[in-house]
């Protein structure tokens, strides 16, 4: 019977094996090259190559498809000393997988030469069992709940949108929330803004939204601004935050936090309800349209009554308020297609959703070729005159 080192050597001479000279040399020519990390656990925490995907070596062949769909893709496995990332090549090999290489010497060469590598952030026990539902996803996995840990997410209000977009953000483990919101809890905001309940009437929504989320969720870090969004603040609210969620119900916090996301290139989940109707698209600047693509100049006041003035169906922000949840995590995470381009409207009454495409507009006044807006102006008079030249106030 062979002996492991005798299996161990026809291994490697049925592979291909590269010195970390050689790997250098390979990452130069391709750089979708993937760098394949089959130690254990344990092993990883001590560090990894940068960019390397982790799959221990007893769970590759389960999980290699998720990891690397495309087998033309050239892959480079490595283990502690080259042994088990040989074991690894071969079997990719045998996957159908067309250019596999096994690292000589492994992590211990590479980083004892002193090579660059990096500190992953593994997840607790704790966190591993509060999060497993994602984990088990190979579009999320632990590497991007590692990546929502480490997000931010700005919520404009804790009303309606806010209160679901909060919920669900917070659950799924956003690491830091932060919520504007100046008004306080009153007993006509219960039958829709589920982040408040009839105990906090009269106390401010920042603080009730915070104690609602922290009993969810005590890994969430709830950052709260008791005060209104404006032109004097937003830009050094918003400009530490990853991704912008705007659930306001006024026209000039519309505009004010568009054009202030456009200046700071965030990307801006935007979402509006009115009495049965609800929509929501994703802006990123200068990847698709923007606010004012979509509606250059306000609405008269008569013609876009507030829910306050108008009613909305209690159910609706919930819905709309939960999709503007999923987008933002989708940014997060880099997955799936976001709603950039795309306006989702939704009419609860007859239960029918459509979409309607948005282009970017060239000659549009902030995010065209030849902006004339390009600085914070005067919202409150924008708005109150539709059609009127903003650059004057």
């Amino acid at each position: 019977m062979p002996s492991a080192q005798d299996l161990l050597k026809q291994t490697k001479q049925q592979i291909s094996e590269v010195t970390p000279d050689q790997l250098v040399e390979l990452q130069k020519k391709n750089p979708n090259l993937v760098l394949l990390d089959v130690r254990e656990k344990d092993e990883q925490e001590r560090g990894v190559l940068p960019n390397a995907k982790l799959i221990p070596r007893g769970l590759l062949e389960l999980k290699i498809e998720d990891a690397v769909p495309d087998r033309k893709q050239e892959i480079v496995a490595y283990c502690a000393g080259g042994n088990r990332s040989a074991l690894a090549a071969l079997s990719l090999k045998q996957l159908g997988y067309e250019k596999v290489h096994s690292l000589i010497g492994g992590y211990s060469k590479w980083a004892g030469e002193g090579r660059p590598t990096t500190q992953k952030v593994f997840l607790d026990s704790q966190k591993l069992d509060r999060y497993s539902r994602h984990i088990l996803m190979p579009e999320v996995g632990e590497e991007g709940q590692v990546k929502l840990l480490e997000s931010k997410v700005f919520l404009v209000g804790a009303g309606g949108l806010g209160s679901p977009t909060a919920l669900y953000l917070a659950a799924a483990g956003v690491g830091t929330l932060g919520i504007i919101d100046n008004d306080v809890v009153d007993r006509s905001n219960l039958q829709r803004q589920i982040l408040h309940n009839e105990g906090r009437i009269g106390e401010p929504k920042v603080e009730s939204a915070k104690q609602t989320l922290k009993a969810l969720n005590p890994d969430v870090n709830i950052v709260t601004y008791r005060d209104r969004l404006s032109r004097d603040n937003v830009m050094d609210i918003i400009k530490n935050y990853d991704v912008i969620v705007n659930g306001c119900d006024n026209f000039p916090t519309r505009y004010l936090i568009n054009d202030a996301c456009v200046f700071l290139k965030k990307p801006l989940v935007d979402g509006s309800i009115f009495r049965f109707d609800g929509q929501v698209n994703v802006i990123k600047p200068y990847e698709g349209p923007c606010y004012r693509c979509l509606y250059p100049e306000p609405p008269p006041p008569e013609m876009a009554p507030s829910c306050q003035e108008a009613g909305v169906f209690g159910v609706l922000p919930g819905i709309i308020g939960c999709i503007q949840a999923i987008e933002v995590l989708k940014l997060l995470l880099g997955k799936g297609d976001p709603l950039v381009g795309r306006l989702l409207i939704m009419d609860t009454l007859k239960m029918k959703v459509r979409e309607m495409k948005v282009r970017r507009d060239p000659a549009c006044p902030v995010c065209g070729d030849n902006p004339t807006i390009k600085e914070l102006i005067d919202y409150e008079w924008f708005c109150s005159m539709a059609g009127g030249d903003p650059l004057k106030h």
